[in-house]
C-alpha cells in the first residue's frame, strides 16, 4: 500500500473516531439517554455502541500494522495509550462532567484497573510477540465463554440454551475464516505466547463482569479516567524504560498517524464504547461482538484491494450474526 494511500484511510478512519466520540459524549452530557423512557432506544445504542467499538478494533489491525516492533517496542506502545487516553478522558472529565467518586469505589475502579488495563495490555502484546496473529484471534474466541462463566457466577446472569448455542455459532464462524487463512500452530516455539494471550482474554473477560456493577452509579467517561489513572499508575514500572529508549523522531509520519488511531480510536474510544454498551447489556452480549473484529479486519483488506471476497468470508458472516442473534435475543 502506498504511504498516500495509508494516510488518505487514516485521516478518513480518525475523522470517523472524532466524530463518532464528540457524538457520544454529547449524548452522554446533554440528555440522559439511559433513562427508563427509553429503554428500546437505549438497548439499541448499547449493541451500536459495541458494534462500533469492534469496528474500530477490527480496523485497528489493518492500521497499526507496521509500528511493532520496527518503530516501537510492545510495552512502548501500552505506555503510550495508557497517557494518551488518560490525558483525553481526565480533560473531558474537567470540562463536561465533573462527578465525584465515593471513596469506597477506588478499590473496586483500581481492581478493575487491574485486569482491564494492566494484566490485559502487558499479556495482550507481549503474547502477540511470542506467538502468531492466528493463534492469537483463536485463542481469543474463548472471551466470550469466559464471560458467561464469570457472569453466571458473579452477576448471577441467566445462561440460556440459544444464548450458548449463539456463542457456539459466533465462535464456530471466526475460527472458520481465520483457518481460511493460515494453519495453527501450538509449537514449544509459541507456548509461552499463547498462555499470555490466554491470561489476557481471562482478564478482559473478568473486566467485563467486574466493572458492570459500577455502571449503574457513574459516568462513562468518569469510569474510563479513573480506571485509565490507576491502570497507567500499574504499567508505569513496566514501560518507563521502554519508552525513554525509543527513537521517536524516528518514526515516520505515516507511523504516527497509526499510533494516533491506536490511542484515539483503539483505546479512547474503544474503551468507552464497551462502557457505554455495558450500561445497558450484559457483559456476555458485549463480549460476542469480538467475534465480529476479524471479520471487519478481512472486509477491510478486501475494501483495500488486497484481498477478494470469498465463499468463506459468507459462511463465516452468516455463522456470526446468525450467533449474534441468538445471544442478543429475549422473549418479549
Amino acid at each position: 500500500m502506498s504511504e498516500s494511500l495509508l494516510l488518505a484511510q487514516n485521516s478518513h478512519m480518525q475523522a470517523f473516531t472524532g466524530e463518532l466520540l464528540l457524538t457520544t459524549l454529547k449524548m452522554n452530557t446533554t440528555i440522559n439517554i439511559f433513562s427508563p423512557e427509553a429503554a428500546l432506544n437505549n438497548k439499541i445504542l448499547a449493541h451500536l455502541s459495541v458494534l462500533g467499538a469492534n469496528i474500530i478494533y477490527g480496523l485497528n489491525y489493518v492500521i497499526a500494522k507496521g509500528i511493532m516492533p520496527d518503530y516501537l517496542s510492545p510495552r512502548a506502545i501500552i505506555f503510550l495509550r495508557g497517557v494518551g487516553a488518560l490525558f483525553a478522558f481526565w480533560m473531558v472529565h474537567i470540562l463536561f462532567i465533573k462527578e465525584k467518586i465515593e471513596k469506597k469505589d477506588h478499590f473496586k475502579l483500581a481492581f478493575c484497573a487491574v485486569f482491564g488495563i494492566v494484566i490485559n495490555q502487558i499479556m495482550f502484546f507481549e503474547g502477540l510477540n511470542k506467538t502468531t496473529e492466528i493463534n492469537t484471534s483463536i485463542i481469543m474466541t474463548i472471551s466470550p465463554i469466559l464471560v458467561m462463566f464469570f457472569s453466571y457466577f458473579i452477576l448471577k446472569e441467566k445462561v440460556t440454551l440459544l444464548r450458548i448455542l449463539g456463542i457456539m455459532f459466533g465462535a464456530a464462524g471466526t475460527v472458520y475464516l481465520i483457518l481460511g487463512k493460515g494453519e495453527i500452530s501450538f509449537s514449544s516455539d509459541t507456548f509461552t505466547g499463547n498462555i499470555f494471550i490466554l491470561i489476557n482474554s481471562a482478564s478482559f473477560a473478568f473486566y467485563l463482569v467486574i466493572v458492570k456493577p459500577l455502571m449503574n452509579k457513574y459516568k462513562p467517561v468518569t469510569i474510563m479516567m479513573w480506571v485509565f489513572f490507576y491502570g497507567f499508575l500499574g504499567v508505569l514500572p513496566f514501560t518507563t524504560h521502554e519508552i525513554i529508549n525509543s527513537d521517536l523522531s524516528a518514526i515516520p509520519f505515516n507511523i504516527w498517524m497509526s499510533i494516533v488511531y491506536v490511542i484515539v480510536g483503539a483505546t479512547v474510544l474503544g474503551y468507552l464504547l464497551y462502557t457505554i454498551a455495558l450500561q445497558k447489556i450484559s457483559p456476555t452480549i458485549v463480549s460476542f461482538y469480538l467475534y465480529l473484529q476479524p471479520l471487519i479486519a478481512s472486509m477491510m483488506v478486501i475494501m483495500m484491494g488486497r484481498g477478494t471476497l470469498t465463499s468463506t468470508e459468507v459462511i463465516a458472516a452468516l455463522l456470526i450474526f446468525s450467533g449474534v442473534f441468538m445471544v442478543s435475543y429475549r422473549k418479549g
